[in-house]
Parts: C-alpha cells; sequence; structure tokens
C-alpha cells in the first residue's frame, strides 16, 4: 500500500474518504445545481461507486480526488485533488486537478484554497512536470478558479469524448500548468496558501 498523502490548507483538511462522506457525497451528486456541466445528477449508486473509486485510488497511490471537510466544523463539503483521466483525451497522459464541492460551500474560496494545496503535492512531492485542469466551456466558474491558480488556457478547444455527440457540454476548454511556471510563482503561490501543510501517514 502507497503511503498516504494528506494535507491541510488554512481553512480545509484533505484526507482519505470515510463512510459517513457518502451521504453529503450523494446529496450534492443530486443537485442539478452542482451538477449542471456534467451529463446529469447521479442517484446513490453512482455516487457511492464514485467515492468509492476515489477512496481505491488514494489507497492504491497515496493521493486523489482527497475527501475536504472544514477544519472548524469537521462537516465534509465534497472533492478536491489530483487524478489521471480515464478516459483518452487529446493530451493524455495527464494529471488533472479537480473539484466538486457542496453548493452551500460555492463562493466562499474553498476550491482554489484547496487547490493550491493540490497543486503542492503534485509539483514538490509528486514532481510532476505538468498537471491540468479543464471543463466545458460554458463553465465560467470552474473556469476562474483555473485562472486563479495561474493556469494557462490552450488555445484551442477540445470535445470530451464521454459527452454525447451533439450535447452543448461537449466542448471543453483546456488549461495547463507546468512545474516551471508554478516554481516562477511559487513565492506567491506559497503566500497564498500560508498556513498550509503537508502530512504523511501509512
Amino acid at each position: 500500500m502507497a503511503k498516504l498523502i494528506e494535507f491541510e490548507t488554512e481553512r480545509l483538511r484533505l484526507r482519505q474518504w470515510l463512510p459517513n462522506d457518502r451521504e453529503p457525497f450523494a446529496a450534492l451528486n443530486a443537485d442539478p445545481k452542482v451538477m449542471e456541466f456534467f451529463p446529469a445528477p447521479l442517484d446513490r449508486i453512482a455516487s457511492d461507486a464514485m467515492a468509492d473509486r476515489c477512496q481505491a485510488l488514494i489507497a492504491e497511490s497515496g493521493w486523489g480526488f482527497w475527501a475536504a471537510e472544514t477544519k472548524k466544523t469537521t462537516q465534509f463539503i465534497g472533492f478536491v485533488g489530483l487524478h489521471v483521466p480515464i478516459a483518452e483525451l487529446p493530451f493524455s497522459p495527464c494529471v488533472e486537478v479537480g473539484w466538486r464541492l457542496a453548493l452551500q460551500y460555492w463562493y466562499k474560496g474553498f476550491a482554489t484554497e484547496a487547490a493550491r494545496g493540490a497543486l503542492r503535492v503534485g509539483f514538490e512531492l509528486l514532481s510532476l512536470p505538468e498537471i491540468v485542469s479543464f471543463a466545458a466551456v460554458q463553465n465560467a466558474k470552474s473556469r476562474a478558479v483555473m485562472e486563479r491558480l495561474g493556469m494557462l488556457e490552450a488555445a484551442t478547444t477540445f470535445e470530451h469524448p464521454t459527452m454525447p455527440v451533439g450535447s452543448a457540454l461537449r466542448q471543453h476548454c483546456l488549461y495547463r500548468l507546468s512545474r516551471e511556471h508554478w516554481r516562477a510563482h511559487a513565492a506567491s503561490a506559497k503566500a497564498s496558501a500560508k498556513g498550509a501543510r503537508l502530512n504523511f501517514r501509512r
């Protein structure tokens, strides 16, 4: 079993999944607003299966889409982390940074805060050469997070193969961040993530 990577930011704890996460995760996956830019909301079976996959991948490699909770309340708010996409994308192989939070935790800066910590893991601990992120072209909120992370938008869009042909959501934008570019902005990135620390345990 790989060494488990968990970390904290100023307000959040990113950790392995727990059984009690399944119910609030199912609630956010059933929310049409949260799932606006995905093919459809998930039922409880599909949501639990996704949580199981996230947990298994973290157990296997030590990192992945971590469960996110607030340090103040220990309330599960969604997931943020790093992932190797299963779908064959035009820029595969790659590692993406992604997030999905319950609606009541939007507009608080949580996604950006946690994703900055995930980028630190990816570049400092895993020594990844590049991390990408992508979303439906219409998903302005996620694109804004990518831009706040310092990611650079690719010149062209692409069709996501898991989206139905003809769907308005099939066209995706791609954002990229190289380790060199991230290092060039390390001072400001670390200042933004002040108070973060990386924890390890088996």
